[in-house]
C-alpha cells in the first residue's frame, strides 16, 4: 500500500520538469501545488482548475508544425484537451489521444524530446455551462507518422493546418505558446525522429 506522502505519477512527472523562463517556473510551482491538493486533478468537474494535456505535432522531417483553430476560443493552438477516464491520469496518454482525435493522424511521442516538453497554466473564460477556471496544461512534442492523413474534428476545432515554423510562430498570440513552439523547433531542427 502506498504511503500517504508517496509522490503520485503526476507529482513525479512535474518534479523532473525544468522550466525555461519565469512564467513557466511560476506555472510549474502552481501545478505542483494543485497536483498535491486537488481531490480530482484530471476531472472537468473539478471547479477552479484541472489538468489537461496537449501536443506540438510535427511532420516526420520536422519542417512543419500542425496548429488547430480552437472552436470555442477562436485561437490557433496546439491540439489538446481534457483527460478522459481511459487515460488513467497519464498525461502522455491524454496528449497523444487528443492529438490523434483532433488531427486524424497516427501520432507518436518524439523519441528525444523531454517529457513533458513544456507546462503552462492559462485561464479559460466562463461560458454558460462552466465558470472561469484554470487549465494546468502538460505539453509534449510528438510527430505525425502520416501527415497527409490530416482531418480535423469539427466538434473540436474550426480547422487544422500544417504550417512552417515561421507561420506557426506568427499565429502564436501569447508568450507561452511561442516559448513552447521555440522549444519544439530547436529540438526538431537539431535532430528528427
Amino acid at each position: 500500500m502506498d504511503s500517504p506522502n508517496a509522490p503520485t505519477p503526476l507529482s513525479a512527472l512535474l518534479a523532473r520538469h525544468t522550466p525555461e523562463d519565469a512564467k513557466e517556473r511560476q506555472d510549474l510551482e502552481l501545478m505542483r501545488h494543485h497536483a498535491r491538493t486537488l481531490p480530482a486533478p484530471f476531472s472537468r468537474a473539478q471547479l477552479g482548475a484541472h489538468f489537461t494535456g496537449s501536443a506540438v505535432v510535427v511532420d516526420p522531417d520536422g519542417s512543419r508544425v500542425l496548429m488547430v483553430l480552437h472552436g470555442k476560443l477562436h485561437r490557433w493552438l496546439q491540439p489538446g484537451g481534457h483527460s478522459d477516464a481511459v487515460d488513467a491520469g497519464d498525461m502522455e496518454a491524454t496528449a497523444l489521444r487528443e492529438a490523434r482525435e483532433e488531427t486524424g493522424c497516427r501520432i507518436r511521442l518524439h523519441p528525444t524530446a523531454p517529457r513533458p516538453l513544456d507546462v503552462d497554466v492559462h485561464t479559460i473564460p466562463a461560458r454558460r455551462d462552466e465558470p472561469e477556471h484554470l487549465h494546468l496544461d502538460v505539453r509534449y512534442l510528438v510527430y505525425a507518422e502520416d501527415p497527409e492523413s490530416l482531418a480535423h474534428d469539427p466538434s473540436e476545432s474550426s480547422g487544422a493546418q500544417w504550417l512552417t515554423w515561421e507561420e506557426a510562430l506568427s499565429r502564436a498570440d501569447e508568450a507561452p505558446l511561442r516559448r513552447m513552439l521555440d522549444k519544439a523547433r530547436r529540438l526538431v531542427m537539431s535532430r528528427t525522429p
